[in-house]
């Protein structure tokens, strides 16, 4: 009888040891992470925007971002300039989608006109930040394969591989935290020659409802430019009831004038 129970623990052992790969794991947290998120509905948040060039120099920038959640596609955002002037109206929409590119329009308050952004330029500076355009989609499970890493404590490092071929990047080290509900610490970014080019930290989380954990600052430090994006959120307003009518061009046109 002894015999059987351990033959029967080792065996378990071997099934469980292989029932979940490296790449089952990471992906089992994203998943994790996406669902501990579900149900925001939408939100409206302002933020500030200080960007620090290589010497030190610093220049702010103010703006808010509408963001409204779908389950079917990834979510849709929308974000305008208030200030500066040279930045006033300047404004970004963005439909991230799981499969496929996203789809993204600049509008430029200076000749009144809605720009679309080409999939061969997510890669670019959004609007002379240290953030690029693809930076600015929601974190869709489907849009990157996954490697579990390694446990640090309570983070969870997980290698995301974009799906996207015209992505700027060939992977992203994303540090979890399973202790408060899968929410993202870190994301170091590795450029198309698979050197670290980026490191984006997120700290003072706040909690609302209950459930959504928000970031109320966010720390992109470009390491091979020596320069920064600095973006401190005010509170999140989650009873704005937003619609897909408010993500439309013209509304995107709206925004800036």
């Amino acid at each position: 009888m002894r015999k059987s129970i351990f033959i029967s623990i080792a065996l378990l052992g071997t099934i469980m040891g292989k029932a979940q790969t490296p790449e089952e794991r990471g992906l089992q947290i994203a998943k994790a992470a996406e669902e501990a998120d579900l149900g925001f509905g939408s939100s409206i948040v302002e933020l500030k925007m200080t960007l620090k060039n290589k010497n030190g120099q610093t220049s702010e920038r103010f703006l808010v971002t509408r963001t409204l959640e779908l389950t079917e596609d990834g979510d849709k955002s929308l974000i305008v300039f208030g200030s500066p002037k040279d930045v006033k109206g300047t404004a970004t929409l963005t439909f991230t989608h799981k499969v496929g590119s996203d789809d993204q329009w600049l509008y430029l308050p200076s000749i009144k006109r809605v720009k679309r952004i080409s999939s061969n330029n997510k890669s670019g500076p959004f609007v002379g930040s240290e953030f690029a355009y693809e930076d600015l989609s929601s974190q869709e499970v489907e849009k990157y394969t996954y490697k579990f890493l390694e446990t640090k404590g309570s983070l969870l490092l997980v290698e995301q591989d974009p799906v996207d071929p015209k992505s700027g990047y060939t992977r992203r080290i994303v540090s979890y935290n399973k202790d408060k509900g899968y929410r993202i610490e870190k994301v170091e970014f590795y450029d198309r020659k698979n050197a670290l080019l980026k490191t984006l930290t997120y700290t003072d989380y706040k909690l609302y409802k209950n459930k959504f954990w928000r970031a109320g600052t966010f720390t992109m430090v470009n390491h091979q430019s020596n320069k920064e994006t600095l973006l401190k959120f005010s509170d999140y307003n989650f009873e704005a009831d937003l619609s897909e009518d408010d993500f439309s061009q013209v509304a995107l046109q709206r925004a800036g004038n």
